[in-house]
């Protein structure tokens, strides 16, 4: 998958991404081929980039399988909405988000093994409710993995589902800023947690509490530093921990009007380096052990030459297995060839080929690097000693 500028998007490319409206609509779904009409929509809507299977029109992939059905990803995003609209009536209704919480956790439970490859794209007017759904899928992933009972799955879906309903209580213009929040901004957003709470509380609905403390939590942090309680450690509920988890790391992936959407790799050096004492560490490594931080497609460097990710597998989200397609020296191989990492530590990653250095890689190899995921791939001869590889 390569994440593409709207600028640099020509038709017959496939999308690797859906793109959502509030009420659950697609302004475009994953898998189709983008026309000229498509182009023109998404830099109306304002999306800065898009990912794809292949920046070759010619090389018509399909995009990684979702852990949830796009029909099941759909409806979430519209229950949200209208939980949110009816939440501004004053009375919260959750009927629908119950129905696509049981939907969504029948999907997790039936993609056991499957990492989550990408997220959707969402514009910035309807980013609270798909976010949400996005946070609840990988919620419910890790929940399914640290081997939480179906009802507990729930019950953590729901949540965070709910988790930013609070955001109710903040002015629309602030929620829908196309750009970075000033100091006062932010300080009125910060209110969000509580005024979840409250909500949900009031509202008398089933397992109010233990939603509410979801709401409630998902800013604080094991240190101490979060808000709006400063609580610390076994005094953030492990479910909130989990939301808090899947909470940040949507945003850093999320493609944003005022920011490009991190990679998964870089999201994870963030989180893991950078955010020392916000997240509960053993849950933290559990985490990346269900979202492939090399999604299949990316094209890397390693100490072995230029490869791209043909398969990333569950707890081992570092080391995929990768066809590499140049030598050392940057020179194609005559015969592309199939390393697992998981097999051979002394092939590392160098770097990870960012768009605006993989259009001047396929000008100078004059080969996208994506045709070697073609069905033929499996004639690729895959190394048994480290020799193999020159």
């Amino acid at each position: 998958m390569v994440n593409v500028p709207i600028r640099k998007l020509r038709p017959g490319m496939i999308t690797a991404q859906s793109i959502y409206n509030s009420k659950g609509g697609s302004y475009l779904t994953r898998g189709i081929a983008v026309n000229d009409q498509y182009i023109d929509r998404l830099k109306k809507l304002g999306v800065q980039s898009l990912a794809v299977t292949s920046v070759s029109p010619e090389i018509a992939l399909p995009p990684p399988p979702d852990v949830v059905q796009e029909q099941t990803r759909v409806e979430a995003i519209h229950s949200v909405f209208s939980c949110f609209e009816s939440m501004k009536k004053g009375m919260l209704k959750v009927e629908d988000v119950e129905k696509s919480s049981e939907k969504i956790l029948v999907d997790v439970l039936n993609s056991k093994g499957s990492l989550v490859q990408l997220t959707d794209i969402r514009t910035h007017d309807t980013y609270t409710f798909a976010h949400s759904v996005n946070v609840a899928v990988l919620s419910a992933m890790l929940g399914m993995h640290l081997g939480f009972e179906k009802n507990e799955l729930l019950l953590i879906i729901k949540g965070a589902m709910l988790h930013d309903i609070g955001k109710v209580a903040v002015p629309g213009e602030i929620l829908t800023k196309a750009g970075r929040l000033t100091d006062n901004e932010m300080a009125v957003v910060r209110l969000h947690p509580e005024a979840g709470y409250r909500r949900i509380m009031a509202s008398g609905i089933a397992d109010a509490p233990i939603l509410a403390k979801m709401a409630a939590q998902h800013h604080e942090h094991i240190s101490g530093k979060g808000y709006p309680n400063r609580l610390m450690g076994k005094d953030i509920h492990p479910y909130s921990r989990i939301v808090a988890l899947a909470d940040v790391y949507d945003a850093l992936t999320a493609n944003r009007p005022y920011k490009q959407p991190y990679r998964p790799h870089v999201a994870h050096r963030i989180m893991t380096t950078c955010s020392v004492g916000q997240f509960d560490e053993e849950l933290m490594k559990k985490f990346f052990n269900t979202v492939a931080l090399y999604p299949v497609g990316t094209v890397m460097k390693t100490n072995f030459g230029y490869g791209i990710v043909r398969e990333t597998a569950f707890g081992k989200t570092a080391v995929p297995t990768v066809i590499l397609f140049t030598n050392r020296d940057g020179s194609l191989r005559e015969t592309p060839k199939v390393v697992r990492m998981t097999d051979f530590p002394e092939v590392t990653v160098e770097s990870v080929t960012e768009e605006k250095d993989l259009f001047p890689l396929i000008l100078q190899l004059r080969v996208d690097p994506n045709i070697y995921l073609k069905a033929d791939a499996d004639s690729y001869p895959e190394i048994k000693r480290l020799s193999e590889l020159g």
